[in-house]
């Protein structure tokens, strides 16, 4: 279970740590699975346990991570859970200082790709799932002209929506013996000024 409900980065040391692509992957499993141990985690992201346990420190040093204490039978097994359910911070606030700028940036491009590589697997997915499912995903782009302040107004329109179905979601687990299982819906969204051609 997660204590907080944000853990907001502000250095470029923090960000830096979770740039890695491997250290994203630990995070966001053990948000979605709960507890688990280097060995659960490297049978995931196939990597040997020692690595993993490298990356779990460096998680730990930032404070995304801690280790859970009671989980388990093996008391030699070293358990980690997540500290809060997402991760924040303002690229704006990182401009003002060089080196955070950068950190931001390598944040935000391992992210991408990490955003490309799920929504491939879900394309390769796509002919095994039932037509509702398919049916129902939503992907598309448009180009807009708005105001720097309007932009604004339109994140946090995206952000109070995404907060909305989030807790029409809160709580439920998959349910395959119900008519309308619920089941993990992946949502990005980018909004941002287009560079000149």
């Amino acid at each position: 279970m997660t204590h907080d409900r944000a853990t907001r980065l502000t250095d470029a040391a923090s960000l830096r740590v979770l740039a890695h692509p491997t250290r994203l992957r630990l995070l966001g499993l053990l948000r979605q699975h709960g507890p688990q141990t280097a060995a659960h985690l490297g049978d995931r992201v196939d990597e040997a346990p020692g690595t993993i346990s490298y990356h779990l420190g460096k998680l730990a040093s930032i404070a995304l991570i801690e280790e859970a204490p009671g989980t388990g039978t093996d008391r030699r097994e070293r358990w980690w859970r997540a500290t809060s359910e997402l991760t924040t911070w303002e690229p704006a606030d990182a401009l003002d200082d060089p080196a955070t700028a950068a950190a931001s940036t390598a944040m935000q491009r391992t992210i991408a790709h990490l955003y490309a590589a799920n929504y491939d697997r879900y394309l390769e997915s796509v002919p095994a799932l039932p037509r509702e499912w398919v049916a129902a995903a939503a992907s598309g782009d448009r180009t807009l002209r708005l105001t720097a302040a309007e932009l604004a107004e339109l994140r946090a329109e995206l952000e109070a929506l995404t907060e909305r179905w989030r807790a029409v979601g809160e709580g439920r687990t998959a349910a395959p013996d119900t008519r309308t299982p619920a089941e993990r819906v992946t949502l990005v969204y980018q909004a941002y000024r287009s560079p000149e051609a």
